[in-house]
């Protein structure tokens, strides 16, 4: 049996990022992301851009979702791995500090997983449900 913590399976990997992300340990997190890890928030979602290297992502998103965000969570239901393919169909809770008004909408991400680390993820979100929490 395979020790989780240092398996090199894509959905094992894709895991213990969610896992990290959750506890708010971003050295854990970006221990996931390949140095060139090209990381996409979807167009329409207040973070959308492209974000690379680990720390660009941490403090790009992470950091920020976690300033304009009480309890911000991805909560990964359901993997589909194809190779280095893992498609996670999630969702997001959070209450915005502004406006406290909350979220909980559904989400997939599309992870590329090489060699044990992350090396492209993509956001599909409903954008206008994260919007209109942030809308006082």
């Amino acid at each position: 049996m395979t020790d989780f913590a240092a398996s090199t399976a894509p959905a094992d990997v894709v895991r213990r990022q969610y896992l990290a992300s959750a506890a708010g340990d971003l050295d854990a997190l970006r221990a996931t992301l390949a140095p060139d890890v090209e990381w996409t928030e979807m167009a329409g979602f207040p973070l959308a851009g492209t974000y690379r290297t680990p720390d660009g992502v941490t403090s790009n998103v992470m950091e920020r979702l976690a300033a304009e965000w009480d309890g911000w969570a991805a909560h990964d239901d359901k993997y589909v791995v194809d190779g280095e393919d893992v498609v996670v169909l999630a969702r997001y809770t959070a209450v915005n500090k502004a406006t406290t008004r909350s979220i909980d909408v559904r989400v997939a991400h599309h992870f590329v997983v090489r060699g044990g680390l992350i090396v492209r993820f993509e956001q599909f979100v409903d954008t206008a449900k994260v919007r209109e929490a942030m809308t006082a």
